[in-house]
């Protein structure tokens, strides 16, 4: 499933450009779509193509383009032409077409052909003259005429500085072009502003004006009074709805899908963080107590109420406060730069109790608890006595920033806070994956983050197998929550990746669909080591996204719900920690189970890590440092294994290939 906007951010980009470009694309796409930055190394390395809905090139200057892509090139060019979708707006419109001529016979001229070629025709600018660097001197606001719709309609009042037109593009229908909006004044009056091209079985469009500048915010804004002095806010609101649907009509052309049907609905601010509980087993009573005995030595007061942490800001309130929190909360919009001036609110449940259906809508506490108890249950685990099993103690939130940084972001909590302690939220804003990965968070997504602190002495060796140790647990798992045999599917991806192995009925071959992820992270104070554990894991997400409902057959009676799912993997992840502090932290009690589970046993591979480059067959895990065993292919009897680290490399698994991460 591809669920990531990515938008290149590296030499050449003008930084308002992207800062406006993840804004619009954002505010139109979430919670359907990630929309991330992306730099050249990342595009060079990592296995981007395969999750990735759209490419964007911004505005910014199209020269230092060529040599900071050049190695990209044909990377982008094969991603469009199998399938994928590429945006270039402005200087990223020039870049994506043959040829540039730019400001023939000035100081300014940039004249050359341009790989990628999608518009295979010469761009041409500027469109409008008095165009300066490092200026608002030349721009605008300018109306172009749009034809993408069955009635053509004029949208005003966008922003321009410095785009260009594509030269004789109504003349290139035969080679997959479509004129999608000409400019209406101007030196290209009449030329194309925007346009449609088919690659392959992938699309681009590419743009002169810059749809991506909200006409509210600057420097659009100063445009917009620039050309229309005597513009009213009523005028400006509306052109500015005007403009959400001009986008919403170009994301659609490139087979992307807004959960906003008109300009209406798009909100010009959206929902911040709600508050967060914590709770316990009601008949763990005892489990909260120890939380407030915990914040205590750190707040400044006996009742605990107030925490500012390096990250964030938490205050603490009964749970008599949490309806009118709630109805606070929910009331509340926030720009997305104001994240993360905004202070948590933690609700504490004491004496067993936990909160409504109605105030926790999109998960049901109580019934999560019953879950737990019952595959607890099934699980013979012995009587912790003062202690509590994982998932027993619980923080949720509806709305939450991460789950993850809520731990590994706020050391003072983090020294005092109870282990094991599981942070779960229906909905992160700004989740953390592997790398500089932004983990997706829509609804039926299951995103949490478990604190564990193995115990003093724990062999920092061991660490590395903590994320296949709690890989194999969620493959286990769903197995177990899961109807029939349908939870066989569920599979492992080296290092830390969940996918489903789907069988094609057409052609009888397997299709490989990205599930989930991990992230551990570690850190160490006083001899003792925090793990913390990040997992999103799509359970009941709709189509297009692949999720865990999707692999239960049609028929078949199906009780998957997050709360059941989340109460599985908790227990079934315990007795397996258990099993592996009692063996000093070795993997080899998993190990055959682990191997029967993932996705690559006698797989052949191109490893690039070294040159030249070289084609292994993977043999397994190694056992004392976890990392992945390779064998040459054609090494002989006497050849030696190659060993990779899981931090240090990228599997590029649909290509094949295992690549430096960098």
């Amino acid at each position: 499933m591809s669920i990531n906007v990515l938008v290149y951010n590296g030499p050449g980009v003008s930084q308002t450009s992207v800062s406006h470009t993840l804004h619009s694309l954002r505010t139109l796409l979430r919670p359907n779509y990630s929309v991330n930055t992306i730099t050249p190394q990342a595009l060079a390395n990592d296995p981007w193509p395969a999750s990735c809905a759209l490419l964007v090139i911004p505005g910014g200057r199209d020269t230092p383009y060529v040599s900071a892509l050049e190695k990209v090139n044909p990377r982008i060019k094969d991603y469009v032409k199998l399938g994928g979708s590429f945006l270039g707006i402005c200087a990223g419109g020039y870049y994506g077409s043959a040829r540039v001529e730019w400001e023939v016979g000035t100081p300014l001229e940039v004249v050359g052909d341009r790989a990628l070629a999608f518009f295979p025709g010469i761009a041409k600018g500027c469109a409008f003259d008095g165009f300066v660097y490092e200026s608002e001197a030349g721009a605008r606001a300018i109306d172009i005429l749009v034809n993408a719709a069955e009635t053509p309609r004029t949208f005003k009042g966008i922003y321009y500085n410095g785009g260009g037109y594509f030269e004789s593009a109504e003349n290139l229908q035969g080679k997959g072009v479509r004129v999608l909006s000409t400019y209406t004044e101007g030196l290209a009056k009449g030329k194309a502003a925007i346009v449609a091209c088919d690659v392959g079985a992938g699309r681009a469009i590419l743009m002169g004006p810059h749809m991506e500048y909200p006409i509210t915010l600057e420097p659009a804004a100063a445009a917009l009074k620039k050309t229309y002095p005597g513009i009213t806010d009523g005028e400006i609101a509306e052109l500015e709805r005007a403009r959400w649907d001009l986008m919403k009509i170009t994301l659609e052309l490139l087979g992307l899908h807004s959960p906003y049907k008109t300009s209406e609905d798009v909100p010009s601010r959206s929902p911040g963080p709600l508050p967060q509980v914590l709770v316990s087993a009601p008949s763990k009573s005892f489990i909260v107590p120890r939380y407030l005995d915990a914040l205590r030595s750190i707040c400044p007061y006996e009742t605990p109420n107030r925490l500012q942490d390096a990250n964030d800001t938490f205050n603490f309130h009964p749970s008599a406060n949490f309806t009118s929190l709630l109805t606070r909360s929910r009331e509340r919009r926030v720009a997305e730069e104001d994240l993360g001036l905004l202070e948590r609110d933690v609700v504490i449940y004491e004496g067993g109790l936990v909160p409504t259906e109605d105030q926790t809508p999109l998960f049901n506490v109580e019934t999560y608890f019953e879950h737990l108890l019952s595959v607890r249950s099934s699980l013979s685990f012995l009587d912790k006595g003062e202690g509590w099993g994982m998932g027993e103690a619980l923080l949720y939130g509806e709305i939450i920033t991460s789950t993850q940084t809520l731990f590994d972001k706020n050391p003072t909590l983090l020294r005092v806070l109870p282990s094991p302690t599981l942070s779960l939220a229906s909905h992160q804003l700004s989740g953390r994956g592997r790398g500089s990965n932004i983990w997706l968070s829509p609804s039926g997504c299951l995103q949490f983050s478990l604190l564990l602190r193995p115990p003093q002495g724990f062999r920092g060796a061991s660490l590395v197998f903590i994320q296949y140790l709690f890989g194999l647990a969620v493959v286990e798992a769903c197995r177990k929550a899961m109807p029939g045999n349908s939870g066989e599917q569920v599979r492992l991806k080296w290092p830390n990746d969940i996918y489903a192995a789907i069988k094609n009925e057409l052609t009888g071959k397997e299709e490989l669909k990205k599930l989930g992820g991990i992230l551990v992270t570690t850190n160490f104070s006083g001899g003792l080591v925090d793990v913390v554990i990040g997992c999103g894991i799509n359970v009941l997400n709709p189509l297009p996204t692949t999720s865990l409902s999707q692999l239960v057959p049609p028929g078949a009676q199906s009780e998957l719900t997050l709360e059941k799912t989340i109460a599985t993997i908790m227990p079934v992840f315990e007795q397996m920690w258990d099993t592996f502090l009692s063996h000093g932290g070795s993997f080899e009690p998993f190990m055959d189970l682990y191997l029967t589970r993932w996705l690559h046993s006698d797989q052949v591979v191109t490893l690039t890590t070294v040159t030249p480059h070289q084609t292994v067959r993977i043999v397994g895990i190694t056992p004392d440092h976890g990392l992945l065993r390779t064998l040459p292919e054609r090494g002989g009897a006497g050849a030696q294994f190659i060993d990779l680290q899981p931090d240090g490399n990228s599997f590029d698994m649909m290509a094949g290939l295992i690549k430096l991460k960098r």
